[in-house]
């Protein structure tokens, strides 16, 4: 992953933040939206994208772009700086390979109780059905 064709490939828009925030929040542009090209970018190795392309697959656009925001702080660089470290943070994650599940086994203590278990039942209802003949 290259962070500085990263950089390179992402753009921002500013736009007014929602919510309450009184005059300020009317006239001043502080939401920071960033939109980044995972389809198109050049950025990744081959395996690196796929996998990425494949995590993120239900957050990008139908044209392959990523668009995240952020509006927490008052201050538009801010958010900024925010928006691009939750940027890296995401790709970060989404490229690592899936760990593959090992399959366990049933210990043998567990199916030995089971058992018991079933040879206890099964013990209780025979003896329910003792007739007494005398």
């Amino acid at each position: 992953m290259d962070r500085d064709q990263i950089q390179k490939e992402f753009h921002f828009k500013a736009v007014a933040s929602s919510g309450a925030g009184g005059h300020h929040v009317n006239k001043v542009a502080t939401k920071v939206q960033l939109y980044f090209d995972v389809l198109n970018s050049l950025a990744f190795a081959k395996a690196e994208h796929s996998r990425i392309i494949a995590r993120l697959n239900n957050r990008l656009t139908n044209d392959g772009v990523l668009i995240l925001s952020d509006q927490s702080s008052r201050s538009q660089a801010t958010n900024k700086e925010r928006v691009i470290q939750s940027l890296f943070a995401l790709l970060e994650e989404a490229r690592k390979p899936i760990k593959a599940r090992k399959k366990t086994g049933i210990p043998k203590a567990v199916k030995r109780k089971r058992l018991e278990a079933k040879r206890r039942k099964s013990e209780k209802k025979n003896n329910r059905n003792y007739r007494y003949e005398g």
